[in-house]
């Protein structure tokens, strides 16, 4: 069983930054993908950014250029950058494909 356990998020003014931090733990097999996701209420959940076992790495258009993914042994990063209302969302990582599993997430709020 994989835990997830996402942290860093937080109320924050449009064009601020914030860095998500994910500590992935438990039995399993590292997956070839890690990702970040992320729900904003009333949506579905959208990927975001994902980065292989390699360091390549794919993000969403609505983030590119402003969010960088990277991760180091277990945990999973996401710089967020150049914020916007539209990011605010409950964000959450997982393999790509995800788990049944889920982490509680940790709340973005872009707000002036």
């Amino acid at each position: 069983q994989v835990q997830l356990v996402e942290s860093g998020g937080g109320l924050v003014q449009p064009g601020g930054s914030l860095r998500l931090s994910c500590v992935v733990s438990g039995s399993f097999s590292w997956p070839n993908y890690m990702a970040w996701y992320r729900q904003a209420p009333g949506s579905q959940r959208e990927l975001v950014a994902r980065i292989n076992f390699s360091g390549n790495t794919n993000y969403a258009d609505s983030v590119k250029g402003r969010f960088i993914i990277s991760r180091d042994k277990n945990t999973v990063y996401l710089q967020m950058n150049s914020l916007k209302f539209e990011d605010t969302a409950v964000y959450h990582c997982n393999r790509d494909p995800a788990w049944g599993s889920w982490g509680q997430g940790t709340q973005v709020t872009v707000s002036s």
